[in-house]
């Protein structure tokens, strides 16, 4: 049977020189990189060589690159610290952020004195900068997290614009960067993002392992406790070989990075011209039909369907050998509808089912075409 894997938001297969690096990093370098002795030394000599690396990418020093093991500890670690820690009595952010940092703040609700303010979306899944401008005019210690693209309709915040406001109002700023790291290129010495979050599996890494940047003097504290690893605000021995497939996934990454979103541009834009040519009304969550409002990586598209034929469509797609998604794969076995569609679209459309299909460099045309062979099944007469 035929498989097509177009769920590369969700993960992405790891690049075989990066599964090299990793395997030759488990052959020899198995020290503890606490260890006083040369094989210690070696593990931590490959640790600290890997956080300058990633660190480089984004023009800041390696002290303010901590590892952990994805995205979600990453923002739980700042999210927790900065109420526990700071003094932070006020959240900002929205109803379409990813579970990591609405599940957070709904914990943290429950064990500290907390107000959250959610920003309204607009039907095009984007926040009002207006209102958030508005928050900010208090004197509560505050603190805004904002993804900065959305992983399942591809909205893109202007990270700059929203750092920038925060910093003139003396409010620290957050942002979940899992679905662009990797993607895009930030300088964050221009643009004042106090602390992100990056997962590895998401740009051709190893799962398991990703980093917070965490602001020079920031003043967070551990959430793990046990040994002093990575500053003492995660404790435990490091994966090593995960630490160096990040590394050099994302170094290649980087490093094709022009070459390879171009491929992925067309390949999207290929893929939105065929969607239009078998579904005429065809229409687009969020902005991930406009190629220069959403991430070049994924399209979420609602099918004018029938309910009956609806009701069908995942089912037959996966049996067809063809892997995407309903939503974030963080949902998957759930009834509920995708919290971000809820928010954004009508009843009527949420009726109708929606797909995500999300790329990479290893996508082709042909695999294109095979889902829309697959799709005009659906097609009602």
């Amino acid at each position: 049977m035929k498989t097509v894997y177009f769920d590369n938001a969700a993960t992405t297969s790891i690049r075989g020189n990066v599964i090299d690096e990793m395997a030759e990093v488990m052959r020899l370098n198995f020290g503890n990189p606490s260890s006083t002795h040369s094989y210690g030394r070696k593990s931590k000599s490959l640790i600290e060589r890997s956080r300058k690396r990633i660190a480089s990418h984004f023009n800041v020093s390696a002290s303010e690159i901590v590892f952990t093991s994805g995205g979600t500890e990453a923002d739980n670690l700042v999210l927790r610290s900065v109420v526990r820690d700071l003094g932070v009595t006020e959240i900002i952010t929205s109803k379409i952020e990813h579970h990591a940092i609405l599940h957070a703040i709904d914990q943290l609700k429950i064990e500290y004195d907390l107000d959250v303010k959610y920003l309204d979306i607009n039907n095009n899944g984007d926040v009002d900068l207006a209102q958030l401008e508005s928050l900010l005019q208090n004197d509560t210690k505050q603190l805004v997290t904002l993804m900065h693209i959305n992983n399942e309709i591809g909205n893109m915040l202007n990270l700059k614009n929203v750092a920038e406001l925060c910093k003139a109002n003396h409010a620290l700023f957050h942002s979940d960067t899992v679905q662009s790291i990797g993607h895009y290129t930030l300088n964050l010495q221009e643009v004042p993002i106090d602390y992100i979050a990056a997962s590895a599996h998401k740009f051709h890494g190893p799962k398991g392992v990703g980093f917070a940047f965490l602001r020079k003097n920031s003043g967070l504290r551990a959430s793990i406790f046990g040994g002093e690893q990575e500053r003492g605000l995660r404790a435990g021995t490091e994966a090593i070989h995960n630490i160096v497939g990040m590394d050099e996934a994302l170094a290649m990454s980087y490093q094709n990075l022009e070459t390879e979103s171009t491929y992925i541009k067309a390949l999207k834009s290929y893929f939105i011209e065929q969607l239009h040519s078998i579904f005429p009304e065809v229409s687009f969550n969020g902005q991930s039909g406009d190629i220069d409002k959403s991430t070049y990586t994924l399209i979420n598209v609602c099918l004018p369907i029938s309910v009956e034929k609806a009701n069908m469509l995942h089912f037959q797609l996966d049996l067809k050998g063809i892997a995407c998604s309903k939503g974030s794969a963080c949902q998957s076995g759930s009834s509920q509808n995708s919290h971000v569609l809820t928010e954004i679209l009508n009843e009527d459309d949420l009726q109708k089912p929606s797909v995500r299909f999300s790329f990479s460099h290893y996508n082709t045309k042909d695999e294109v075409d095979y889902v829309i062979e697959v799709l005009k099944e659906f097609v009602d007469a």
